[in-house]
């Protein structure tokens, strides 16, 4: 597929020369190549000036493409994965796409299937998650984790420690069963917030799994000191990334013992 590509990419760069592309600029007369125009004898030159344009060309394409495809409810895994790079190295190469906004809030399915096992933890309300998360990307991808699961969760987002507080301490909000929680956001980070839910007799029994692009020696021990349940860095690659977010989803959500709560 590559050397299609670069075939094709060729024929065209010769076609735009064939067709009287623009010379190429001389940036310097030095009494060997006239301003304006290639060296005579070397072709080569007005295909590498088309090339350079072509590249350019194919850059604005791949901008677009790129925020119409998130605008279509793609996240940056899945970007990247179409470019052939990493989920951090999409972002990098086209920061700010504006994705298409989701409910903060979503129920997920509840299944009519499964083993006696699971079938034998599920109770009359799907379980709540709630996930403090900046990066509307990972959220999307952690609830499309979610969702194809097939188990019944509740999926509640806060984009950092203050909201997630705030959420908290809403008496009108249910109590979550879970909270992922990332590390790097603005106002009140992941580590301010863990100390706060760690330090307050209402909310330490809830389980804290911190999901992070950090693999820092002292993030991990810090976050264990703040007696987090548990700390996953995320995976560079989509696959490894949704299959983190079921392991987490699976053993604290199905597994583990649960407070209830009348």
């Amino acid at each position: 597929m590559t050397e299609l590509a670069e075939r094709a990419v060729h024929q065209l760069a010769d076609e735009l020369v064939r067709h009287g592309f623009p010379p190429v600029p001389a940036t310097e007369h030095d009494g060997t190549t006239e301003p304006g125009r290639a060296a005579d004898g070397n072709p080569a030159l007005a295909r590498l000036h088309a090339l350079a344009y072509l590249d350019r060309a194919v850059g604005r394409c791949a901008r677009q493409l790129a925020q119409e495809a998130a605008g279509n409810g793609a996240n940056y895994p899945q970007i990247g994965q179409a470019w052939g790079i990493s989920r951090q190295g999409a972002r990098r190469r086209w920061p700010g796409l504006v994705f298409a906004s989701r409910p903060a809030t979503r129920p997920l399915p509840t299944p009519d299937h499964g083993s006696a096992t699971l079938n034998a933890l599920t109770t009359d309300r799907p379980y709540r998650v709630l996930l403090v998360e900046d990066d509307p990307a990972d959220a999307m991808l952690i609830e499309d984790a979610l969702v194809a699961r097939d188990m019944a969760r509740s999926l509640n987002q806060a984009v950092d420690g203050v909201a997630a507080l705030e959420y908290l301490r809403d008496p009108a909000n249910e109590r979550p069963d879970l909270i992922v929680l990332d590390l790097n956001m603005p106002r009140m980070n992941g580590r301010e917030l863990l100390a706060v839910l760690k330090d307050d007799s209402d909310l330490c029994s809830i389980p804290v799994v911190v999901l992070t692009t950090s693999a820092a020696p002292d993030d991990i021990e810090d976050a264990y000191r703040q007696h987090a349940n548990a700390y996953v860095t995320k995976p560079v690659n989509l696959d490894d990334f949704v299959r983190a977010v079921h392991s987490i989803d699976a053993f604290f959500l199905d597994t583990a013992a649960k407070i209830t709560r009348s």
